[in-house]
Parts: C-alpha cells; sequence; structure tokens
C-alpha cells in the first residue's frame, strides 16, 4: 500500500529514550529519568475529586467543540489573575492538548508550502507537525548571547515567511523572553504580515522572573497553553488557544470536522484544577529546588556548559567538550549510569549532536540519585 511523503517525519527521539528506559527497567534495572518533560505529580486532589463526582452523576458525552463555556471563562479568569489582561472567552478555544493546538494553528493559518520559522534548539515536534501538514519549517539558529531565544536580527535575511513559533520559556532551554525582547519580535512579524505563534506551556513554572505573555503585547497572535505542565496533568491531553476574534469561528469549523471536542473527563477536572493554585505552587517550590540541585551537581559531574533556566524544568547543555554524537553519548549514560537523558538532535538537527537535555521534572529524591550516578559516571569515564 502507498505511503505519503508527508507521514515521513523523523521520530521524536526522547519517545525512543524512553522506551529503551522502560526496557531496561522491565529487565531489573534502576532508571532515573532526566529525559521527559512530564510532572512527577499528580493531576492536583480537588480536579481528581470533581472527576470522581462527575461520573457518579451521570454519563460524560460531547461537549461543544470549542470546548465547556465554564472552562473557557475559568481560563479567560487566568489571564486577569495571572497577567492583568481583560480576556473575552469568546476567544479562548479548549483543545485535545497543546499538539491538536498547534494542528489548528497551523491549519488555520497557513497554506501548503509556506514557509513558517522556529527558533533552534526548540520543540522537534513543531518542525514535525509542519511537514506532516505540507508546510516548510524554517530553523532559526539561535545564539548563546540571547539566551538561545530568536531576535528579531536572525530573521531579516530570511525571506518568504509566513509564520513564526516562539516558546517563552523554552523547550529545551527553559530560558525565557523579556517583555521588551517579546514586543521587538511581534513588531517586526506585524511588519511583515508574519503571523506570530506563542508557545507559553510552560507558564507559571518561573523562578524569578515572572513569565510574559503575547497577549500583554497585542491581540494579533496565537498563544498556545496546556494543562499539562504547571497544571501537572500531562495524560490528561487537554490545552487551549486564544485566537483573534476573527479567527474563532474557522478555528471552530476545524475543530468540529478533526476533533469533534476535547475530552469531557479532563475538562471537568482542569476546571476545578484552575483553583488549585495551593498545590500547584508547592509542585512548583520543588521544581524550584531540583533545579538548585542540577545547577549545583551538573558542573560537579562535567556538565559545565549551560544558560542557567528562567523557567520550565530543562537544562540544556553544550557537551561538545565530551561527545560529538549526543545520540552514542545518551545511550552510554542510560547503560552504564542508569541515568536516562534526551540527545540535543532532538531539538535542534544541526548543532544537536553537541548538547544534552536534563530535565528536572520527577521527584527531588530522583534528582539527587541522577545527579549522584552522573557524577560517578563521569568520574570513571576519565578514568
Amino acid at each position: 500500500m502507498r505511503v505519503s511523503r508527508r507521514g515521513a517525519v523523523d521520530p521524536f527521539i526522547v519517545m525512543d529514550v524512553m522506551e529503551q528506559a522502560r526496557t531496561l527497567e522491565a529487565a531489573g534495572r534502576s532508571i532515573i529519568h532526566m529525559e521527559v518533560g512530564q510532572p512527577g505529580t499528580p493531576a492536583p486532589a480537588g480536579a481528581r475529586a470533581a472527576l470522581a463526582r462527575a461520573m457518579e452523576a451521570g454519563p460524560l458525552g460531547y461537549t461543544v467543540a470549542l470546548g465547556l463555556p465554564e472552562l473557557r471563562k475559568g481560563i479567560a479568569d487566568l489571564y486577569r489573575r495571572w497577567y492583568g489582561v481583560e480576556l473575552d472567552p469568546n476567544r479562548v478555544v479548549v483543545t485535545a492538548g497543546s499538539s491538536s493546538a498547534f494542528l489548528l494553528a497551523f491549519t488555520a493559518l497557513f497554506e501548503a508550502g509556506d514557509r513558517v520559522a522556529l527558533g533552534e534548539p526548540g520543540y522537534p515536534s513543531y518542525r514535525q507537525i509542519l511537514r506532516a501538514l505540507s508546510l516548510e519549517p524554517v530553523g532559526i539558529p539561535t545564539r548563546d548571547e540571547n539566551r538561545l531565544q530568536p531576535v528579531p536580527e536572525d530573521l531579516a535575511g530570511v525571506a518568504d515567511l509566513a509564520g513564526l513559533i516562539v516558546a517563552s520559556p523554552g523547550n529545551p532551554s527553559g530560558t525565557m523572553l523579556s517583555q521588551e525582547a517579546l514586543a521587538a519580535l511581534t513588531g517586526h512579524c506585524a511588519e511583515r504580515a508574519i503571523a506570530f505563534i506563542s508557545d507559553e506551556i510552560y507558564h507559571g513554572l518561573d523562578y524569578g522572573t515572572r513569565a510574559v505573555s503575547a497577549l500583554e503585547i497585542t491581540d494579533d497572535v496565537y498563544v498556545i497553553n496546556s494543562f499539562s505542565k504547571y497544571f501537572s496533568m500531562t495524560g490528561w491531553r487537554l490545552g487551549w488557544l486564544v485566537v483573534p476574534e476573527a479567527h474563532v469561528r474557522p478555528i471552530e469549523r476545524l475543530a468540529q470536522n478533526m476533533f469533534i471536542c476535547p475530552p469531557h473527563a479532563s475538562q471537568i477536572a482542569a476546571l476545578t484544577a484552575l483553583d488549585c493554585m495551593e498545590e500547584l505552587e508547592a509542585n512548583r517550590i520543588v521544581y524550584a529546588e531540583n533545579r538548585r540541585l542540577m545547577l549545583e551537581g551538573l558542573p560537579k559531574a562535567g556538565f559545565t556548559r549551560f544558560a542557567p533556566p528562567d523557567g520550565a524544568f530543562y537544562v540544556y547543555a553544550d557537551v561538545s567538550d565530551l561527545t560529538d554524537d549526543s545520540l552514542a553519548f545518551a545511550a552510554e549514560i542510560l547503560r552504564e549510569a542508569g541515568v536516562a537523558v534526551t540527545p540535543g538532535l532532538d531539538f535542534d538537527p544541526v548543532r544537536g549532536a553537541r548538547t544534552l537535555r536534563f530535565s528536572y521534572a520527577r521527584a527531588t529524591e530522583d534528582i539527587v540519585e541522577g545527579l549522584r550516578r552522573l557524577e560517578a559516571f563521569m568520574a570513571a569515564r576519565r578514568g
């Protein structure tokens, strides 16, 4: 049977690492997971209790395609509390995870063959989803002096761009754009009629300066967020999209046909999760401690070249002094140290052979043990 070229996307390497780690665990090995960006905490207790009550009360069927009206209002209220932005709930679209939000955004904004820019290193699925939709991803190499975030000068010489995707805090770097830097990018894109998509799924997970939403600067953007990270609901597959008013109906038509609706059960849990801030802030404090341990422990192990992350739960390290094959190096660390880490090739197909991403999303005791193993492994490797 024939296979389309659109389906010939690259693998998501971190998922392959997860499978290798699972195989070792099934064989009896103890593995510390520093590869995947998944909170080690469950969904908030209040959210789980709310869903249990709803399941006893009656069946959970389809909702409207844009999501439960009360959840859309709750998300709009979050923007007022976090950013001081008065957001019309009608502009909020609840989605089946941020992944479907990207599918909706890319389909609504771009024609087949359009060129869409993304900073590198960056989230690998941007590139693969664009390719699967017959769009052309255009990697923009970011620089250390800009803390691995794109700036207008990086885009100035790149012709025929239809869109730009920016993430702050970034994955894999954890670095953030200031309000001035974000305004400079949105302004540059507005001047060139480049659609601006702001990935804000790590908002709430910051350690000092608050993350800035693109909606604080302009309404002429697509903003994507998720309940996966700050709200600790990865497996619930629920995200959201904020779009300009004129784009709501086109997005709704796409959502009706592509997804019917987001998961009803997850929406019920998410509505209560919005009010569970005390528990969620306690989780963030754990990540802050894990970050402190990583910033101290990785250099002791021999990983010294990285920009301290502002948010999310990652450290992205330059390991060019140790290897020029991050895939093989990550496999060696997993095999010899029992620590799963992600090769940088996932995030930067050009320079990623010389980088690794370390996640500190798990429990603090796992981070302590993982750092101990890394230090012992690197000492033995040096001989």
